[in-house]
């Protein structure tokens, strides 16, 4: 009896595990889905803003429930999809990109110990591994289709992908000779040890290409050529409509969170106060919890990837491919042998 009683206490204690388990997913995928949601609010709201005309306003107090009508709208709308398109790849290259850019989440820490998987070393490795393979999801999207828009967005997206990705990982390599560790904690702890500092203040060129990489990398105006509307109707999403347009929309707006909650991480410091100001008003600083200052600077980097939007016109694409590969990836490996050195000497003297 004993046996069978511990048993049962084993499988109910597994029953309520899995369930606790699957509830906190639920919530935290939702979290995430009304993320991206209200963030095509704020962007529609500010580009009204910035152009002097009215923006979402009517659904809901100021506009805020429009995120809503848009979900029911696209909801209820009806799923179709080209005769001649591979239906299964079709639909999944949807549900792939949103899953993709929800795996990256785990290992963002948005405060002190505040991560959902610490993998320590292995955390870097594991976002840029999750970020190269995501741009599958958009070929498959354009090549299922069996269109020649969509698949010709998809291919200017996946070369648009290959040569901004590598200038990324040469800028994460110098970051890690710095740091002297690939765990995205020690990136936030190694500005806390330099007064506060930012490596934005102590790497400026490198945050710049930072950002401009990430505008390609998102397919963000002024590189958003991958859904040229006067090239290509919509690109790679052009036979989308409903729930999978829905999906690969989300996908989207989710990937210009990681990345700019990354750019907060690398050169912003993170949760950490403003500079100086923390060492030398402690006592204040300590009122204000850690996720406020990562909030404001990351309210910061997405206000900077809508106000970009809303005032540079559109590259061509040769002159896209011509940037990343004949001025930021020679501009960056040439910086990363300056810093070897710098690191050399250093190391030399001291």
């Amino acid at each position: 009896m004993p046996t069978l009683f511990n048993q049962a206490m084993a499988y109910y204690e597994l029953v309520i595990f899995v369930l606790t388990f699957l509830v906190l997913m639920v919530l935290v995928i939702l979290s995430f889905i009304l993320m991206a949601a209200f963030l095509t609010l704020y962007e529609r709201q500010t580009l009204a803003a910035i152009q002097r005309r009215k923006g979402p306003n009517v659904v809901g107090f100021m506009g805020l429930l429009q995120a809503f009508a848009d979900a029911f709208k696209l909801l209820f709308k009806e799923q179709s999809a080209p005769l001649s398109s591979a239906k299964i790849f079709f639909i999944g290259s949807s549900l792939y990109v949103v899953l993709f850019s929800l795996f990256v989440w785990a290992v963002i820490p948005i405060g002190y110990g505040s991560v959902m998987a610490d993998l320590a070393d292995a955390a870097f490795l594991y976002l840029i591994s999750i970020s190269s393979i995501s741009v599958y999801g958009i070929i498959v999207a354009g090549w299922s289709s069996n269109s020649r828009y969509p698949f010709l967005g998809a291919l200017r997206a996946c070369a648009q992908m290959l040569a901004y990705e590598l200038v990324i990982s040469v800028i994460l390599l110098q970051v890690f000779l710095f740091v002297g560790s690939l765990n995205i904690t020690e990136v936030v702890l190694a500005q806390q040890e330099n007064f506060d500092i930012w490596f934005i203040l102590m790497s400026g060129p490198l945050a710049v290409i930072w950002f401009i990489c990430t505008l390609a990398e998102t397919y963000r105006a002024p590189f958003d050529l991958a859904e040229a509307e006067s090239e290509l109707v919509s690109g790679f999403n052009v036979e989308y409509s409903s729930m999978t347009f829905a999906f690969l929309f989300l996908g989207e707006y989710l990937h210009v969170i990681v990345m700019s909650n990354l750019f907060v991480i690398i050169f912003l410091g993170g949760w950490l106060p403003l500079p100086l100001i923390g060492h030398l008003f402690p006592n204040v600083i300590n009122l204000i919890p850690q996720m406020v200052w990562y909030g404001l600077k990351l309210w910061f980097v997405i206000f900077s990837f809508i106000w970009i939007r809303a005032t540079f016109p559109r590259f061509r694409y040769d002159q896209l491919m011509a940037l990343g590969w004949k001025v930021l990836l020679p501009l960056v490996c040439a910086l990363l042998v300056v810093a070897v050195f710098f690191i050399l000497i250093t190391n030399i003297i001291y």
